[in-house]
């Protein structure tokens, strides 16, 4: 396989976690930014987290020739059906914004008792290898909603979600500690393996 990956990803966030967690890992990982300027805002109109981070990696490869890594990823939360799911980037509206995203997820829960503020966080991903060949792999962690924002560090809803186990946000926990367990952790770890499988990596 090419010996560069292109991170399908305008969230610089996003980005920065991925690189993190993929750190010894044998390739080039590039942005959005080293090919595209301005960076695009690659459509997500699916349904499912796999539909759209499918659309981002295959978006990125038919433009670029090279192998694309997408990740698609939400807050699903018991009390709101699953909501916000595919929308929680834009769960606000637009333009996407980390603030009032957190606000408005905590004023609808503001009648939900600490017992029912069960989440989870889902994150799939999508590595579009070239024509013929594309890897998936999927991560879930699951935790509550907090009543109000706590912490400095990560992004999104990290603030308010607790998960299973911690007495404190995923913003209030250091980068390793959370890659460890996180969603996006699972799923990175799950698409090494089947790298390893493919002997596309030693």
């Amino acid at each position: 396989m090419n010996s560069e990956i292109i991170i399908a990803s305008g969230n610089q966030g996003k980005v920065r976690e991925i690189r993190e967690i993929l750190e010894g890992f044998p390739f080039v990982l590039a942005s959005l930014s080293d090919y595209f300027h301005p960076v695009p805002a690659i459509p997500e109109e699916g349904a499912t987290f796999y539909e759209n981070a499918a659309a981002k990696a295959r978006w990125v490869y038919s433009r670029t020739g090279k192998p694309a890594m997408a990740d698609d990823s939400g807050l699903e939360v018991d009390f709101l059906a699953g909501a916000p799911g595919v929308r929680s980037a834009r769960f606000a509206g637009e333009p996407p914004s980390d603030t009032r995203n957190v606000e408005k997820l905590l004023s609808l829960l503001t009648s939900c008792p600490a017992q029912s503020r069960g989440a989870r966080f889902t994150c799939v991903i999508v590595l579009k290898i070239n024509d013929r060949e594309e890897i998936v792999a999927t991560g879930v962690c699951k935790g509550r909603i907090g009543f109000e924002p706590r912490g400095t560090l990560g992004f999104g809803y990290d603030p308010v979600f607790f998960p299973d186990g911690f007495q404190a946000t995923f913003a209030e926990l250091d980068a390793q500690v959370k890659n460890g367990i996180s969603h996006r952790g699972k799923a990175i770890g799950y698409l090494k393996e089947q790298l390893h499988g493919l002997s596309l990596i030693g």
